[in-house]
């Protein structure tokens, strides 16, 4: 009798002994496997952080495609003959043979003049690039080709340079500028389009400058 009690107690306490140790991995197990998700989401934290920013479905100074064209017909100035579409609602003003129109980051300005001759991509190399050298803060690359537009064969300089300060903010934008010189008979109309230098404006350029037309 005392032998069968001692061989119970023995048995169950090995019963304990083994229970206890399942427990026990069990709840370690457990608890590796709960420690592991911090160190996963920081290990997808830190590849967040490392990671480029999603590019932005509409980048600053991108005019949007369903930007809408309107025709402006200079009724003053040393030179009226002419209509050029520019986009609607963007703020315009004028100074002497200038028309500015702006949106944010975005211009399109339009110089009007009298001149003796049809500007060359020399004339504009030597004379136009010196000037705006002087005047454009941080000017570069420029570039003087001939191009086709709507209206005739033009000649286009491209340039960087940097904007004016934005008077609330204090930010300078790095521009891109394109600069159109149209001819005809003793007239040339400068039509200069400006916007950041990463704003896909491609196509809404190419709308204002082949709209260009003489009347």
């Amino acid at each position: 009798m005392a032998a069968h009690t001692r061989t119970s107690v023995v048995v169950g306490f090995a019963l304990v002994v083994v229970t206890a140790a399942g427990c026990s991995g069990s709840s370690s197990a457990s608890g590796s496997s709960g420690g592991s998700s911090p160190s996963a989401s920081g290990t997808a934290a830190a590849g967040g952080q490392n990671s480029a920013v999603p590019t932005e479905s509409n980048p600053p100074g991108d005019i949007p495609d369903n930007q809408v064209y309107v025709a402006f017909r200079p009724t003053s100035g040393s030179f009226t003959g002419f209509t050029v579409k520019v986009p609607e609602g963007w703020a315009r003003t004028g100074k002497g043979s200038s028309t500015v129109f702006t949106d944010k980051l975005n211009t399109v300005r339009i110089t009007a003049a009298s001149v003796s001759s049809a500007p060359t991509t020399g004339s504009v190399t030597n004379t136009v690039v010196p000037r705006l050298r002087s005047q454009v803060p941080k000017f570069a690359a420029p570039k003087v080709s001939e191009v086709t537009r709507h209206a005739s064969r033009v000649v286009l300089l491209t340039y960087q340079g940097d904007s004016a300060k934005d008077p609330v903010t204090g930010k300078v934008v790095r521009d891109a500028f394109e600069r159109y010189a149209f001819y005809h008979a003793g007239h040339e109309v400068d039509l200069t389009l400006s916007g950041p230098v990463n704003a896909d404006n491609v196509d809404p350029w190419r709308i204002v400058s082949d709209s260009f037309a003489w009347r």
